[in-house]
């Protein structure tokens, strides 16, 4: 099983510069590959302290140059608020200057706050996003990007630095977290990426959906999808969970307020009425429990206890990548370098016997 981590760079601190948040972080991506890491992501927010990577690809140039060999990954480029051809330039000059590194992670974006910071419309969100991720594919693959669709008017240029040779298969991710992302993640033959909200069985069912419909559209047998968690790793089962419900609730809240999920506008919003069916549960349970339970289906325990629960979840999802967040929720930064350090030590290792490992990059 490859493990990623993912860089998330959230200042739920009161009184930590967002410049400290920022450098340690990254330099907690460098140092995944010192403890054994396969790949390390960054996602893309805008304009809030929920997360502040407004630009993925410029972390993961940064952490090339002081990296030789782990994988660098999108997780992800939100399609609608980039231009497809600057995309595609970015991420062919990051695969040249790393060496052919780069897992290019696709999505299109959930916060209201964020679509209105770009002046884009949210129910354009899917066709802009569909429209986009076939242009961008087809540029990484073909060297040139032109399209001539209802969103994207572009007049055939080439791309240079050109294509290197390498192979873009096994490298492209779509997010998936609603029913209608999933086909569209299919389509395009990309692997599934999806983020841990509630007990497995009910992601479970999402992979196999995807996958089904991969094997049906390309007749192929998909890559192992990519599975993110927040996570805290301790020696002592007890400590872990105390400080896991203390923080990954608070990072919860984050969610809740940074997506506006106790709004009502998800039904208004083409492309993601399903979002408010969750909204609607949330509400009915109780932001208590709704914490609680959104604690659970994350990770977090012992180096032992947290190899259990991976083990327990491929044996009910089949095989997948295992992608890991360790800066959430106000979580003392000390903390969150000894989770890391521990969780490379003794967890990485562990993954790395369960199955076969996914394509290299290069």
């Amino acid at each position: 099983m490859d493990v990623g981590m993912l860089l998330v760079f959230q200042n739920w601190f009161d009184n930590v510069s967002d410049e400290e948040v920022f450098t340690r972080e990254l330099k907690m991506g460098v140092a995944a590959e010192q403890y054994g890491f396969d790949s390390v992501w960054s996602a893309e927010h805008h304009f809030d302290d929920y997360s502040m990577c407004p630009d993925n690809l410029q972390i993961m140039a940064w952490i090339a140059g002081q990296t030789s060999r782990i994988k660098l990954g999108t997780g992800a480029v939100i399609l609608p608020w980039n231009d497809p051809l600057r995309v595609v330039e970015k991420v062919q000059m990051l695969d040249h200057m790393s060496g052919g590194r780069v897992l290019f992670g696709m999505g299109r974006g959930l916060a209201k706050m964020e679509y209105e910071g770009f002046r884009t419309d949210m129910n354009e969100s899917r066709g802009r996003f569909d429209e986009a991720a076939e242009m961008i594919i087809r540029g990484l693959r073909n060297g040139y990007v032109e399209n001539d669709g209802p969103y994207y008017k572009q007049p055939r240029v080439n791309v240079r630095p050109g294509p290197n040779g390498r192979s873009w298969d096994g490298r492209l991710f779509g997010v998936a977290m609603s029913p209608d992302s999933i086909p569209a993640v299919a389509h395009l033959g990309a692997q599934m990426m999806t983020f841990m909200q509630y007990d497995f069985p009910q992601h479970a069912e999402a992979l196999n959906r995807w996958r089904a419909l991969h094997r049906e559209e390309h007749g192929t047998e998909p890559g192992p999808a990519l599975i993110q968690d927040f996570v805290y790793c301790h020696e002592d089962p007890d400590e872990a969970k105390a400080i896991a419900h203390e923080h990954i609730s608070r990072y919860f809240l984050s969610v809740i307020k940074h997506y506006d999920f106790a709004g009502s506008h998800w039904r208004e919003t083409r492309g993601y009425e399903a979002y408010q069916a969750g909204a609607d549960m949330i509400r009915e349970a109780g932001m208590e429990a709704a914490a609680s339970a959104y604690v659970e289906a994350n990770v977090y325990g012992t180096p032992e206890q947290i190899v259990e629960k991976y083990a327990e979840r491929r044996e009910i999802g089949g095989d997948f990548m295992a992608n890991v967040a360790f800066c959430f929720g106000g979580l003392p930064l000390e903390r969150a370098e000894a989770s890391q350090k521990l969780f490379g030590e003794k967890v990485v290792p562990e993954l790395h016997k369960m199955t076969a490992r996914t394509p290299a990059a290069v």
